[in-house]
């Protein structure tokens, strides 16, 4: 059940944004379009809410309860930039908007890029990381978390990746060629 509303959650997502930017730009009602996309966080809430009460009723914790964090987790920290690049390349095609502005490509305005970039994805792993470790308190000593522990785990683990990724950018900044005459 908990896998079957993860996909659910992920779903009303992406139709949640397209209703939003459709409402905000092809039927011209801006605040119509907020509204359904100040709707998406109710999307983690249920799935949060779902999440605990299975745990209540005394199931076992498992993979999936683990998932549920990390994709609460990644929806905090990454859901939000996802829906203004949809939002900006939205704008440009439909709406008479400016160009999407693509990311530095060269020295310290790279680097600031990756590391708002890592941030984002730290937000996301330590969010993921405190649901998990809630759950694993909320279960107690009685039951078995091994799983969610392994979830921390690979949270952890994402965070290094991304910080090594953004640390890559500052001690060896990609430079501009020369331009050939």
């Amino acid at each position: 059940m908990i896998v079957t509303l993860i996909v659910a959650c992920e779903v009303a997502f992406w139709v949640l944004l397209a209703a939003g930017l459709t409402f905000r730009y092809a039927f011209g009602m801006p605040r119509t379009g907020l509204a359904l996309l100040l709707c998406e966080p109710l999307l983690e809430v249920v799935l949060f809410a779902v999440t605990a009460i299975d745990l209540r009723n005394g199931a076992e914790p498992d993979w999936k309860h683990g998932l549920a964090a990390v994709y609460i987790g990644f929806t905090v920290g990454l859901g939000h930039s996802t829906i203004k690049w949809a939002d900006a390349r939205v704008a440009h095609r439909f709406a008479g908007g400016p160009p999407p502005v693509g990311p530095p490509k060269y020295g310290a305005a790279r680097a600031v890029h990756e590391w708002r970039v890592a941030g984002r994805w730290v937000l996301a792993a330590v969010v993921a990381t405190a649901l998990l470790q809630a759950a694993i308190w909320y279960v107690g000593s009685g039951g078995e978390t091994d799983s969610l522990r392994a979830w921390q785990m690979r949270m952890m683990w994402l965070i290094g990746i991304n910080v090594i990724i953004a640390l890559s950018y500052t001690l060896f900044p990609k430079q501009e060629r020369a331009k050939l005459r």
